[in-house]
């Protein structure tokens, strides 16, 4: 085997071997700064790369550690605190502002054992499902340069298909881990509203959760049970599984009955050919598997869901802008973002209080309406993009003559994925085949609320039957 085939190894197999002492963390650690060094130049998957800490911390790991994933390298998308580490959601307004402590994800995440390596290139604040920002430049799809790797946590995605590390922390408030799991290949759950606590900069969001880039379902299932469970303080939390999601991963699933639908909620939203007959084959595959698909559409095509979504988004992108205000010291300018970020900062001034609080009061209406159509059902099939990964550029948040032409354009590249941040259940995309020009083509499947262990028990069998771990892209 050749050493950088150990990158493309899951988690669990590579801390299994240096618990044995058949590998050291530094040479794991040591190999993954390796192959970052020779492609980051490429892909841009990474904003900093911590390579003196890593190994630091990589020569404190020994034989025998028992910590789940001790040793084994990751990555951090730069939109969650790092203590002493540069946070700047690709934003030029932060500068090099440096976090004094530690977001929840990334304090669990060491304390897994796992070696943070570097963060991860994002678009500015997370807007948009691509990975074009100003101040670091475009991320790159590793099966296709000239591609976007999808957004927001497109470097996540470049640096974990392409071998940079096994896997990668990412989130997701519109579809910004399944968005990019889909154009690279990956596995992206968006786990279920409150189940991975945002502690301690927040006690709760409404639209976003935390979660992992992977190439397999299993380490998804182990890396949530690293992730989840409330801290003390939280809002809202999800109730504890009975048994953890990893142990529920591996349980056959059982006859489901399964609904299946390529009906976009955006109303004039088109689907491409090659994603419809990657849908289709996938629901075939879960009839051959003995489950029961019936195809039903969601009630989700409203005109207003977009301008609802909106409303809803915006005001949470410009509450980190807001943030961002009180490090700088003054009120921001428009030469300190991009024009759509500054677009959607001056869109929420002129949203008052009861206008935002109003949009989310009717989306938790639609949410309702979602978790109740999906009563008679175990799961929901759909595509997990409309189109196959897009050029860069076609989105890009840059435009200054009409600075949210990509975000209206971006809604048609995603329209299956938001209905699930604002339902809050959990969702699932995988890579079930590829175009014939050899681009990933994913499915989404989502789960009852609070079901992460059955949705990954049936997203484990898909894989199964169909694996996809073995693809790599030709760097």
């Amino acid at each position: 085997m050749a050493a950088t085939d150990l990158l493309f190894r899951p988690a669990h197999e590579l801390a299994a071997l240096i618990r044995d002492g058949e590998l050291s963390a530094r040479e794991l650690v040591e190999l993954s700064l390796r192959r970052i060094e020779e492609l980051n130049p490429k892909l841009n998957a990474f904003i900093d790369i911590y390579a003196e800490d890593a190994l630091a911390e990589a020569d404190k790991v020994r034989p025998g550690d028992e910590r789940p994933f001790a040793g084994v390298p990751v990555a951090i998308k730069n939109n969650r605190a790092v203590k002493g580490k540069r946070l700047t959601y690709s934003a030029a307004m932060l500068g090099d502002y440096v976090a004094d402590h530690d977001s929840n994800v990334a304090a669990r995440l060491k304390a897994a054992g796992f070696i943070v390596v570097g963060s991860t290139n994002l678009p500015e604040w997370g807007i948009m499902p691509t990975t074009e920002g100003a101040r670091f430049g475009p991320a790159r799809n590793p099966w296709d340069l000239e591609r976007t790797p999808g957004g927001s946590s497109g470097g996540s995605a470049a640096a974990v298909a392409a071998g940079l590390v096994p896997l990668a922390h990412a989130n997701d408030g519109g579809g910004s881990t399944r968005i990019p799991a889909a154009c690279c290949g990956l596995v992206g759950l968006k786990p279920q509203r409150g189940r991975i606590s945002t502690a301690p900069e927040t006690g709760g969001v409404f639209l976003v959760q935390d979660g992992v880039l992977t190439r397999t379902v299993r380490e998804t299932a182990e890396l949530l049970d690293v992730l989840a469970g409330p801290v003390a303080g939280d809002a809202w939390w999800a109730p504890e599984p009975d048994e953890p999601f990893a142990v529920q991963a591996r349980r056959e699933p059982g006859r489901l009955r399964i609904a299946v639908t390529t009906t976009p909620a955006l109303v004039d939203a088109e689907v491409d050919p090659e994603v419809l007959a990657a849908t289709r084959e996938a629901a075939e595959l879960l009839a051959s598997l003995g489950h029961e698909v019936v195809e039903a559409d969601p009630p989700w095509r409203r005109p207003e869901l977009l301008r609802l979504f909106t409303a809803s988004f915006g005001p949470a992108v410009c509450t980190q802008i807001a943030w961002a205000a009180t490090i700088i010291g003054r009120e921001p300018t428009a030469e300190d973002m991009e024009p759509l970020s500054w677009a959607l900062w001056n869109m929420c001034r002129d949203i008052n209080s009861v206008e935002a609080l109003g949009a989310e009061f009717i989306l938790q209406g639609f949410a309702r309406a979602i978790v109740q159509w999906m009563e008679p059902y175990d799961a929901l099939l759909t595509p997990a993009l409309a189109e196959k990964p897009l050029p860069l550029g076609i989105m890009s948040p840059l435009n200054r003559e009409d600075p949210m032409a990509g975000f209206r354009r971006s809604a048609y590249f995603t329209p299956f994925t938001s209905p699930f941040n604002v339902s809050g259940q959990p969702a699932v995309s995988l890579p079930i085949t590829q175009s014939e020009g050899g681009l990933p083509l994913a499915i989404q499947l989502v789960g009852k609320p609070a079901g992460e262990g059955p949705l990954l028990a049936l997203a484990a069998q898909v894989e199964a039957a169909r694996p996809w771990a073995g693809r790599r892209p030709d760097l």
